[in-house]
């Protein structure tokens, strides 16, 4: 019902755009398209390995390596991966979404958001070269230290 609403808003506001300044209206939807198209490839790849994981792990295993019974290791395992992953945030949230219905835990899937947004081991080189080697792994380690805190405090929110 929520996304009926959402689609039913958006397509008035659109009207609106459109009875306002149709010239605009569609320099912003081919705008908008074209967008759409730069980030097709990567998320039908990401959706596709996503897709791919979870056939390959049931959610016995999903659960097993990153339940709420996963403890310590589930942490671990959330938090590196996160950590060394450079996905954008619009296909991380529907990648923890379906991780979530195949048994991740609440904990697990927040720390591995957290890292994954918050934690550069992929762009530790760039982030060198304009912020210097110093500064980024100080910058690096209280991202993961503090995703942690974070994880801790969505699980005990949500969980």
């Amino acid at each position: 019902m929520y996304s009926i609403v959402i689609y039913f808003i958006t397509g008035l506001l659109l009207v609106i755009s459109l009875i306002a300044s149709q010239k605009k209206t569609i320099l912003a939807l081919k705008k908008a398209w074209r967008s759409f198209e730069g980030i097709l490839p990567e998320l039908i790849a990401i959706l596709l390995f996503v897709g791919l994981l979870i056939a390959l792990l049931n959610p016995e295993t999903i659960s097993q390596l990153l339940g709420e019974s996963s403890g310590v290791w589930g942490l671990l395992i959330a938090s590196v991966v996160g950590s060394i992953t450079l996905i954008p945030g619009f296909v991380a949230f529907p990648t923890a979404a379906m991780l979530l219905n195949n048994g991740a835990g609440i904990t697990q899937i927040a720390l591995f958001i957290s890292t994954l947004m918050m934690v550069g081991v992929v762009t530790f080189p760039v982030e060198k070269k304009y912020f210097g080697t110093k500064l980024t792994i100080v910058r690096n380690v209280m991202a993961f230290g503090f995703s942690f805190i974070v994880a801790g405090f969505m699980g005990a929110v949500l969980g």
